[in-house]
C-alpha cells in the first residue's frame, strides 16, 4: 500500500511542466510518437512524474507499435489503479498512480506473455530513472 499524496493545483502547476499538468492531472494524451519515452531502451525505473512512486521496470517495455511508452506488467500492482474510463463513448480501463491518482494512460489486454497486457503509458506522467 502506497501512502497518499495530496496537492492542491497550484502546487501540482508549480512543479510540472503545462504539459505533465495536462496529462497528468487533467487526464489528458500525447501525441503518438512525440513523447520522450516512446522510443526510449535505457535500463531503469519509470517512475510517477508527480509524486515518485515507482511504476514500471525496464525490463517489462516493449515496442508496441502505438507510439507510447508500453509495459506488459507494473513494478507494483500496489502502485497503480485501474479506473473505469468512458469518456469516449466506450469503455477503456485508464490508469492511474496509486498514491497521487495521477493519470498515467490505459491498460489493454493485446499485449505480449506472460501477462497479455499492454499498459499504454504517457511520456509526460512518467519519469525515467537509470540503474545504477
Amino acid at each position: 500500500m502506497v501512502d497518499k499524496v495530496n496537492r492542491s493545483d497550484a502546487e501540482w502547476r508549480a512543479q510540472l511542466t503545462p504539459e505533465q499538468f495536462r496529462v497528468a492531472r487533467g487526464r489528458g494524451t500525447e501525441r503518438a510518437f512525440s513523447g520522450e519515452y516512446w522510443d526510449h531502451h535505457a535500463d531503469g525505473i519509470y517512475r510517477c512524474v508527480c509524486c515518485g512512486t515507482p511504476l514500471f521496470d525496464a525490463g517489462t517495455k516493449f515496442e508496441s507499435g502505438t507510439g507510447w511508452p508500453s509495459f506488459y506488467a507494473p513494478m507494483d500492482p500496489g502502485n497503480v489503479r485501474n479506473v473505469d474510463d468512458r469518456s469516449l463513448r466506450m469503455l477503456r480501463t485508464e490508469v492511474v498512480c496509486a498514491a497521487c491518482d495521477a493519470h498515467l494512460g490505459h491498460v489493454f489486454d493485446d499485449g505480449p506473455q506472460p501477462t497479455g497486457l499492454r499498459y499504454c503509458m504517457n511520456s509526460a506522467s512518467l519519469r525515467f530513472e537509470p540503474r545504477r
